[in-house]
């Protein structure tokens, strides 16, 4: 069992960074040899501000050793309990603005990469899956901090990043039916957000698990309550709501609609829910 909370063996920023430089540039192999003191390193600087070293280097290379299959199962084990840990998803969870949403952020990819790679190889048992799922559950009502693009520092993008974790989840074979309805309600609820306004594509990438629920059997009906439910859930809100705030849940909901009614428009057998979304977007 590799001890992801020991800094045993773990690399200094710089020199992990000019490794990974000179992989992603085919200038080094990967080291088959010393491959845990490696992935021990990534993680440590898994939410580093340097946008290049979390982003382009540690995150998309962990996604390339998943395709090329330089990750053991038990490791990947190991890293997922990691992952789940107060440490890294929950890391200082609740804070808005600070450092730590890169942590958070970029570890919910790394779990969605470990499912990715469960997907196609089917090595994490049932309950593995299942803890996943709740703590994501967790995170996802926990998260805050709903920045994309942070100037300087790169992307954040908790919120789509998560999504992205939730569509992995969503595919994988040891998930039933009905643990979609545990799953639909803190995703609809990312939504209707009223702090402030997704400018990053952040609905599109809400759009894709809820999609993808659907066409592994979720009931339609469920989707059209939640829409039906949409102007009297509004009325709600702007109630207890300043006013600017109202105005950044208004921005958001009709984003969120109009990607959604582009997205359904195109599938035959979701052609039902464009005018529950028509009627919605006649309430704004």
């Amino acid at each position: 069992m590799v001890n992801f909370r020991s800094t045993e063996l773990v690399m200094e920023e710089q020199e992990l960074k000019r490794y990974l430089q000179e992989y992603k540039s085919g200038d080094k192999p990967w080291d088959v040899k010393n491959h845990v003191r490696l992935v021990k390193s990534m993680m440590h600087f898994i939410g580093s501000t340097d946008s290049e070293l979390r982003d382009k280097l540690i995150s998309s290379t962990f996604f390339q050793l998943a395709i090329d299959n330089q990750l053991e199962h038990e490791l990947l084990r190991d890293l997922l309990d990691y992952c789940l840990s107060d440490d890294m998803l929950f890391k200082r969870i609740g804070e808005n603005g600070t450092d730590t949403v890169f942590t958070r952020a970029f570890v919910s990819l790394v779990i969605a990469v470990i499912l990715y790679k469960d997907n196609e190889d089917d090595f994490l048992t049932r309950d593995a899956v299942y803890k996943t799922k709740d703590h994501l559950i967790n995170y996802i009502n926990s998260e805050n901090d709903l920045r994309g693009f942070v100037p300087v520092k790169g992307w954040a993008h908790s919120i789509a990043h998560v999504a992205d974790a939730f569509d992995e989840l969503i595919l994988n074979k040891k998930m039933e039916q009905k643990d979609y309805l545990e799953m639909l309600p803190p995703l609809w609820e990312k939504i209707l957000v009223s702090d402030s306004v997704y400018v990053h594509g952040e609905d599109e990438r809400v759009i894709t698990p809820i999609l993808a629920m659907l066409e592994k059997g979720l009931n339609v009906v469920e989707i059209e309550h939640l829409l039906k439910g949409i102007p009297a859930e509004l009325k709600r809100r702007k109630e207890h709501l300043k006013e600017e705030n109202y105005w950044y849940l208004e921005a958001n909901l009709k984003t969120f609609l109009k990607s959604f009614y582009v997205k359904v428009s195109s599938r035959e057998e979701l052609i039902s829910l464009r005018r529950d979304i028509e009627l919605c977007l006649s309430e704004f």
